[in-house]
């Protein structure tokens, strides 16, 4: 058994978490890796109102008993979200993990705080995750350049970042980027971090509900069949190597070229749609991070945690042996 600060705060088995992916972190999934003894998250702005977000916690409960959290990725929209409808249900809920994106969440912590709710807020960087500790943050969760998603705009990878982290804050961190294995578990542990998030690894399990033609590309890729786009936008994201995230790229060499030149192809309701519903793996732009390549399977989240944990032991086992 691996027992940290985080398997501790949260009574959870593995310091492993599935943090909020969109179109991926429905109930289903994240009671399946609550069962598994890690901790998952609901993706809240995936959901139209908090009525509705209300509704995904009680199936979540339905489905375990044990502890999951919710997602709440904080960014500016052309169309409102309803964050405080989501912050109001999550509290409504009974939910007591909240996972935190974007901006840092300083209008939201009083409430969160007084509903005795614990916050992890995802940085990219070593200064924000000191200004978020300052705000009021119970952890941090650093995303390294390996990561899906946003990886910031520094290009550090996390095996810099996340000791650089655990040497600036004075609250668990978790490492986020590249983790795929019990390898990258001990290894991070070893970097000081209280636990690890994987997204792109429980993407290929069997409850996630995406497309069977998006598990099997996971498996199918290396490490080098990722696309950063977005750079001329300073708003990078790691994106799987497809037809449309080659041509975003290739058109955002222009530093001239807007986002309106690539919205229609990076637009996220179409990637949703073409390539994680209907399994068309050209249609869209879906995220993926460089752990693709240390993807072989595609397990139930059960098993998937229990083999982690074991080759973690593995791992550490082995690392004792080296030590004399």
């Amino acid at each position: 058994m691996l027992k940290t600060r985080i398997t501790e705060m949260f009574g959870i088995d593995a310091p492993i978490l599935m943090g909020g992916m969109t179109g991926v972190g429905y109930g289903e999934l994240v009671a399946a890796v609550a069962n598994a003894g890690a901790l998952g998250f609901i993706t809240a702005h995936m959901f139209s109102d908090g009525d509705a977000l209300l509704a995904e916690i009680k199936k979540v409960r339905s489905l375990t008993d044990r502890p999951f959290g919710v997602n709440l990725t904080l960014l500016p929209s052309i169309n409102p979200i309803p964050y405080d409808e989501y912050r109001e249900a999550i509290i409504a809920g009974g939910v007591t993990i909240v996972e935190t994106a974007g901006r840092a969440p300083t209008d939201h912590l009083p409430r969160l705080k007084e509903a005795g709710v614990r916050v992890i807020h995802k940085c990219t960087s070593v200064r924000h995750a000191v200004s978020a500790v300052r705000k009021g943050v119970d952890v941090i969760s650093i995303d390294g350049f390996e990561c899906a998603g946003h990886p910031g705009e520094d290009d550090v990878g996390l095996v810099v970042l996340l000791p650089a982290t655990v040497d600036a804050v004075d609250v668990p961190v978790i490492a986020s980027g590249g983790m795929a294995d019990g390898r990258g578990l001990v290894a991070a542990l070893a970097l000081g971090a209280d636990g690890v998030n994987m997204g792109t690894r429980f993407c290929a399990t069997q409850e996630a509900a995406i497309h069977e033609n998006v598990k099997h590309k996971i498996v199918e890729n290396t490490e080098r069949d990722t696309v950063l786009v977005g750079r001329t936008l300073n708003n990078t994201a790691r994106v799987a190597r497809n037809a449309v995230s080659e041509q975003v790229a290739a058109i955002q060499t222009d530093p001239h070229k807007t986002f309106d030149d690539v919205r229609e192809l990076m637009s996220g309701a179409r990637g949703r749609s073409e390539v994680l519903a209907a399994g068309n793996m050209d249609g869209g732009i879906w995220t993926a991070g460089q752990s693709q390549a240390l993807v072989h399977d595609i397990p139930t989240c059960r098993d998937l945690v229990a083999r982690i944990v074991a080759e973690a032991e593995m791992a550490a086992k082995r690392i004792g042996r080296i030590v004399v």
